[in-house]
């Protein structure tokens, strides 16, 4: 209990002093949502409001119970998911009627952005004239059979997505390949999909190559970029954002961070400072919807380059290996491997004595915490959010304590099952109580077995770590979530080889430490 409480206080050390209570920002984890969070967080800023962004949580269902629970104030979403997804609304539902059904749940709609982002399949363009396939109707022919679809996981599981789609237009396809979105054009590129799903304002669709097939049934809903946020955060201050990004210029946000190798930081900094010099606008943006249908354009997108007209070399990786993020993402890697393995420890060889001791309870103890290993780590994590009310470290820190407990129940066991029950009587005939025999015999002769569950828990909760990003526990996780949704392998790279050196120095580490208990 101490050493839980130290962790925790540790933890708190990085929060806000009382009172502060910055507005927490979201975002989902696609180079979008990333510059969208980061442009509500400049504008807040600006506005003398203390924020803070808390990049990459996972999906709408994560985003939704961090909404509910406090843990964030606001993040950028679309008016389609939040009547689909959310709310299990039909049609195209107005602002007003959307702010009614969310008023019983404490959040509203506010600061509509400009633009339409909506939901599409497309293709590569040679594929699609060779095939003759322009509408998503076309999907349905024999031609399109043989085609190879890859699709991003959230899509194949919202009602707006996949399922309904396939219905709606009889699809043929089976079961298409899960894929991040941020390699699904890449995946594109290389021939190993043949059909993607697409926001419609991707960076990577100003390159050309890609068709996007029309919707020519509507099933898509209206995605009109707006901010969603709990009913108490007072919006005033975000109003000067209110029909000032069209799709032209998110297309040239995404470019100037996916192309041109900004940082979105960066580019949600500098389209922020231009807003001073630009004339508010007075109605909607224009838009090119999926459907095909378009209004005149609305203001010209920013220069994706920075001043001067030179585009910044995108980091390398030794560069961004040694970020000036790195010490505050080793922190807190180390924080949630050690303090949820100490946690375990405590926990877990008191249970494996406890399997030990009573035979007949061994086999519900052990399949118990083989349970937990079962759960998808997202799944835990989307659970224990609602549970903890809040996202970051406290729930991170309970799923790895809870991974790492099979381990050390399991080899606790099987270590004092391994002790001779001629030790023990030899012992208790010299006069020893059973629990001083427990402590000073058998879990000593138990313990380079032990150990090597330990050790085993604390290799698996260093990789198992890295999902703590999508809630916003931070750690290396924090990179490979960034490099996966901004196509950035460097950045993928920078946080994927710093836990991988982690768990050979934790694996080397337990080695030295079993040999020097063995000799």
């Amino acid at each position: 209990m101490v050493a839980a409480a130290a962790l925790l206080g540790l933890s708190a050390r990085a929060a806000p002093p009382e009172g502060a209570q910055p507005v927490q920002v979201g975002s989902k984890r696609f180079t979008e949502s990333y510059l969208l969070g980061a442009i509500v967080r400049e504008t807040l800023a600006v506005a003398g409001v203390q924020a803070e962004h808390r990049p990459g949580l996972g999906n709408t269902a994560v985003l939704e119970r961090s909404l509910a629970s406090g843990a964030i104030d606001v993040y950028p979403e679309y008016t389609g998911t939040i009547a689909r997804e959310l709310l299990r609304l039909e049609g195209r539902p107005s602002l007003a009627e959307l702010d009614a059904a969310l008023a019983p749940r404490g959040l509203k709609v506010g600061v509509p952005l400009g633009f339409h982002n909506g939901y599409a399949l497309a293709m590569r363009e040679a594929d699609a004239g060779r095939l003759g396939i322009a509408t998503l109707s076309d999907l349905a022919r024999p031609a399109a059979r043989a085609l190879r679809l890859g699709l991003t996981h959230e899509f194949l599981g919202r009602t707006d997505g996949w399922p309904g789609l396939r219905r709606a237009y009889g699809l043929p396809f089976a079961a298409p390949q899960g894929l991040e979105h941020g390699l699904a054009y890449e995946a594109l590129a290389r021939g190993q999909v043949d059909v993607i799903d697409v926001y419609t304002t991707d960076a990577p669709l100003a390159r050309g190559g890609v068709r996007v097939l029309r919707d020519d049934r509507a099933f898509f809903p209206a995605y009109d970029a707006v901010l969603l946020m709990r009913t108490g955060l007072d919006a005033a201050p975000l109003q000067r954002l209110a029909g000032r990004i069209d799709a032209r210029r998110m297309i040239a946000l995404n470019a100037a961070v996916e192309l041109d190798g900004r940082r979105y930081e960066e580019v949600a900094r500098e389209f922020v400072a231009g807003l001073a010099g630009t004339p508010q606008a007075t109605g909607p943006t224009a838009v090119r919807h999926p459907d095909g249908t378009s209004v005149a354009p609305g203001p010209s997108p920013i220069a994706a380059a920075p001043e001067g007209g030179k585009v910044a070399a995108r980091p390398g990786f030794s560069q961004r290996l040694l970020d000036d993020d790195l010490l505050r993402l080793t922190r807190q890697h180390l924080l949630l491997v050690f303090g949820s393995l100490i946690l375990a420890v405590a926990l877990g060889v008191p249970l494996g004595v406890l399997a030990w001791h009573r035979p007949r309870l061994a086999q519900a103890v052990l399949a118990a915490v083989g349970l937990i290993q079962t759960i998808p780590s997202l799944a835990l994590l989307a659970f224990l959010i609602a549970i903890v009310g809040g996202i970051g470290f406290v729930p991170a820190l309970i799923a790895l304590f809870l991974y790492a407990l099979l381990p050390i129940v399991r080899n606790t066991h099987a270590g004092l099952s391994e002790v001779g029950a001629g030790l023990a009587h030899a012992a208790l005939a010299l006069g020893m109580t059973p629990g001083q025999c427990l402590r000073l015999v058998q879990l000593p002769l138990a313990a380079p077995t032990l150990l090597a569950g330990v050790q085993t828990a604390a290799t698996i909760n260093v990789g198992t770590a890295t999902m703590a990003a999508f809630i916003g526990a931070g750690g290396y996780g924090e990179r490979i979530v960034a490099g996966l949704a901004l196509n950035d392998t460097a950045t993928l790279l920078a946080g994927a080889v710093p836990a991988a050196l982690l768990a050979l120095a934790v694996q080397g580490g337990f080695e030295a430490l079993l040999r020097a208990l063995r000799r």
